[in-house]
């Protein structure tokens, strides 16, 4: 089912499963972060008032300060998670890393879609000096870009942080669907890490198969960011593994607490923040979780696509929804 017109129903508190046994704490500390950064009716009371609020106070501050409002568009809600990879690589091409990682060139057109993935990998835009780093692995290359950041561990031991500079604008296709489609892969077992698995066994097809997805992101560098911090979300500012949501902006504000409800494998009852986006996150049922960084948190992620809710809490001085 496609999604059609966003609507809303208010909750209370006591609607949200698990809502009592939650760390507000924590989900204050991680909306503080951001909410300095939000406008509109609302928003900027509540930053405010978050400012002074004691942990001890953290929850009778978000039940003060905000209404639950479950925002449904008709379509079938979806949680998968992301995470921050962490690979090996070199800043200069060699026959162990072959694979090119690009800086968003300048003369990319910002509105209209430009080379598409099988044009960049077959040498569009090779020698004319966009290139940052080097990977060993095409399937590597291929998922760091939906991830969309990543750390790159350089030979010297360095390690190079790179974030989410901008796209050629065409569409993102789940090569995960593509493979359930063509019988590859079957439904239950259509996670990211298998699918990478199947990509590695195949490479015959391998290339075929990823350029079906014709989405091509370009990385910058990060300077300054801690080891121990997130990459940088959309909003500018590092996130939060456990704490970070990604959602469609045109449904959930940026910087919106969320309180989300999963059933899968791993159950999550968890106020959230919507701090990032992604292509592949349309819908105001859709939601991607930041999980964490490195090969554990990858695995972690890829075995997230689960049904449940989300309830965005709406500042009370905003008015009606």
């Amino acid at each position: 089912m496609r999604p059609g017109p966003a609507r809303r129903a208010m909750l209370g508190f006591g609607d949200l499963d698990g809502w009592a046994g939650d760390d507000h704490a924590g989900a204050l500390e991680v909306f503080r972060s951001t909410c300095d950064l939000m406008a509109g009716p609302g928003w900027a009371w509540a930053a405010g008032l978050a400012r002074d609020v004691r942990p001890g106070a953290a929850r009778d501050f978000f039940e003060r300060a905000f209404r639950p409002v479950l925002v449904e568009d008709g379509g079938p809600a979806l949680f998968t998670g992301y995470h921050e990879p962490e690979l090996d690589g070199d800043l200069r091409a060699s026959a162990r890393c072959p694979v090119p990682l690009y800086a968003l060139p300048p003369d990319r057109p910002a509105e209209t879609p430009w080379l598409s993935r099988t044009e960049i990998e077959a040498g569009a835009l090779a020698g004319q000096g966009h290139e940052i780093a080097w990977l060993s692995d095409p399937v590597d290359a291929f998922f760091l870009q939906i991830q969309g950041s990543g750390r790159v561990r350089l030979p010297e031991g360095r390690v190079l942080r790179l974030g989410y500079a901008g796209g050629n604008g065409h569409p993102y296709v789940s090569i995960g669907r593509l493979l359930i489609a063509r019988g590859a892969l079957p439904a239950d077992r259509a996670s990211a890490e298998e699918v990478k698995d199947w990509l590695r066994a195949h490479p015959g097809e391998r290339a075929d198969v990823m350029r079906a997805n014709g989405s091509f992101v370009f990385f910058r560098v990060l300077e300054g960011l801690p080891p121990g911090a997130g990459p940088l979300g959309t909003l500018g500012r590092p996130v939060t593994a456990g704490r970070t949501l990604a959602v469609d902006p045109a449904h959930v504000p940026l910087g919106a607490p969320v309180w989300i409800e999963t059933d899968g494998a791993e159950p999550w009852r968890r106020l959230m923040v919507a701090q990032d986006t992604g292509s592949a996150i349309k819908g105001a049922r859709r939601a991607d979780i930041f999980v964490g960084t490195g090969p554990e948190a990858g695995a972690r992620a890829g075995r997230i696509r689960d049904g449940g809710r989300m309830v965005v809490l709406w500042p009370r001085e905003a008015g009606p929804t």
